[in-house]
C-alpha cells in the first residue's frame, strides 16, 4: 500500500495558503479558483491554522458576520492535525475518518509543510491500490486455470 510520499509524488505538492490577516472574503476567492475545500495558514513560514468551507459556514453565514469584514485568524482552525510523508495512505484514512477533517498538510522533518492531502486524495489512491490488487488476482488465477488445463 501507498504511503503519503507517493500519494503526493502523484498528485503533486502545490500548497494554497493565506495568511492570518487575509480576509475570509480573498481566501474564499482563492479557494473557488483553485477549487480546493480549505486553505492552510500561514503565519511565514509557520502554519498557524487551516479555513475549511465548513469553518467559513458555521463562524461566518451562521453567525450573520461578512466575509469581506472579517479575517482568516478569526475563525480558522487553529490546532491542525498532520501528518509526515511516510504515513501509510490506510492510517490517513483512520485518521481522517475519526477525526473527521477533510485535509491533512505533510510536514518534513524539519516542520515545514510539504503539502496537503484530502479525503478524496486518500480514497482514490485507496481505490487504485485495490483495483491492482484484483487485477494482479485475476492474472494469478488465469494464470493457474491455464496451468491446470494442460495436464
Amino acid at each position: 500500500m501507498a504511503n503519503v510520499s507517493s500519494l503526493l509524488h502523484n498528485k503533486g505538492q502545490e500548497v494554497w495558503s493565506v495568511s492570518p490577516d487575509t480576509t475570509v472574503f480573498d481566501a474564499l476567492e482563492l479557494m473557488a479558483e483553485k477549487n480546493i475545500g480549505a486553505v492552510l495558514v500561514m503565519d511565514g513560514e509557520a502554519l498557524a491554522g487551516i479555513l475549511s468551507e465548513r469553518d467559513y459556514a458555521r463562524k461566518v453565514i451562521l453567525l450573520g458576520k461578512s466575509s469581506k469584514d472579517t479575517l482568516v485568524s478569526e475563525i480558522m482552525t487553529p490546532r491542525v492535525l498532520c501528518v509526515h510523508a511516510d504515513k501509510g495512505i490506510r492510517e490517513c484514512m483512520a485518521l481522517m475518518t475519526e477525526k473527521r477533517i477533510r485535509h491533512l498538510p505533510v510536514l518534513a522533518n524539519d516542520g515545514r509543510v510539504t503539502g496537503v492531502i484530502s479525503i478524496g486524495d486518500v480514497v482514490q489512491a485507496i481505490i487504485a491500490d485495490q483495483e491492482f490488487t484484483i487485477a494482479q488476482l485475476e492474472h494469478y488465477i488465469a494464470g493457474s486455470d491455464a496451468m491446470r488445463f494442460r495436464t
